[in-house]
């Protein structure tokens, strides 16, 4: 760990008048996902602990991201969301230190108790009720000029960067397919002007799924939410049930779903049908989302962790799909099944 970052940290904890004097502190390094941003736990000698958090040097974007990330977890931390409170922040560096909410994420509860497991049944529900009221609550008040990507979720970016992005980085520069693209585009298109209908008026995390939400001292706590901006109430939800990392099975969905709903239309009035609708429309819409990620952060960034759940979200995909009429969507749904056999013939455990 650089001691310029550690000596930053220490000083701005002290600037916020919280003495964590250097030589009294341990710091050991966190490894994010997928993320350039570094980490690290700080411990003071008397138990207390922070995260530091600072993206790469002369990274402008990365600087723009944090500063977002500041301005939004302060307003969500003071809506009553069940965010990480933060302590300070150094604009000029991008460097913010913020509560410490432990290791423990909902994905690895899964991974040792499985999807069954009544605990983790009980923080998914605890989630999806949190998620409705940040979604309504944050959106009071909520600053556009905050977002360091774009303000509001729309058409423009589910054709760019989520049927764009599985397009580019799956089905071409991972799989190389030989496709129909005029067709696949008009596909693309027509999802987005169903799925841009939705009210895109309430607070969007993107990345609301199962390793982005911490658990601590039986509560469910939210995580990287500085690419937060105004989007559909769907969208967080369809992340959340469709993660690839977990596997949620159909009727848990469902049972969770409901769950979701009945907290949701105790806040505000929504028709559940129209809702069902816009749910289906953005979970495509998100699962081409993940399969771009994926891709990109396998083979570009050179993360293999990644290439694992490329089938599972591709099946996914095929599932939401199959929700849909026989006759929408031919070409996506050709192209999946494309993905399907030839990441089935790239397995590099196949013989």
């Amino acid at each position: 760990m650089n001691k310029d970052f550690i000596q930053q940290a220490c000083q701005l904890l002290s600037t916020a008048g919280d003495a964590w004097p250097a030589d009294r502190i341990h710091l050991s390094p966190l490894t994010p996902d997928g993320s350039l941003r570094r980490f690290c736990r700080i411990q003071h000698e008397d138990g207390r602990t922070r995260v530091a958090i600072a993206p790469p040097p002369d990274d402008a974007v990365g600087l723009q991201e944090a500063i977002a990330g500041w301005q939004i977890g302060r307003h969500l931390f003071a809506a009553g969301a069940p965010v990480p409170e933060l302590y300070a922040f150094a604009e000029e560096t991008g460097l913010l230190v913020c509560e410490d909410l432990g290791e423990q994420r909902l994905h690895d509860l899964v991974q040792e108790k499985g999807v069954d497991s009544e605990q983790v049944i009980q923080f998914y529900q605890q989630t999806v009720t949190e998620l409705a009221r940040m979604q309504v609550r944050g959106c009071q008040g909520f600053n556009s000029a905050w977002c360091w990507d774009t303000p509001r979720y729309d058409r423009v970016l589910m054709l760019e960067r989520e049927s764009g992005y599985f397009l580019q980085a799956l089905c071409r520069d991972l799989l190389q397919l030989d496709m129909d693209e005029e067709n696949i585009a008009q596909d693309f298109q027509t999802l987005a002007d169903r799925a841009s209908q939705a009210d895109a008026s309430f607070f969007l995390h993107r990345d609301f799924q199962s390793r982005n939400i911490m658990v601590q001292q039986g509560r469910v706590r939210f995580i990287d939410y500085q690419a937060g901006r105004l989007g559909p109430l769907a969208y967080d939800l369809a992340s959340l049930l469709i993660d690839p990392y977990a596997g949620l099975p159909a009727p848990l969905q469902e049972e969770l779903l409901e769950q979701y709903l009945a907290t949701l239309t105790a806040l505000l009035p929504y028709d559940r049908s129209q809702f069902r609708q816009e749910y289906l429309l953005l979970a495509l819409q998100r699962n081409l989302q993940i399969l771009g990620a994926f891709a990109f952060l396998s083979q570009q960034r050179g993360r293999p962790f990644f290439r694992q759940y490329l089938s599972p979200a591709l099946h996914n995909l095929q599932a939401l799909l199959a929700k849909t009429a026989t006759s929408e969507y031919l070409c996506l749904k050709a192209v999946s099944r494309q993905c399907l056999e030839r990441l089935e013939i790239a397995r590099p455990d196949r013989t």
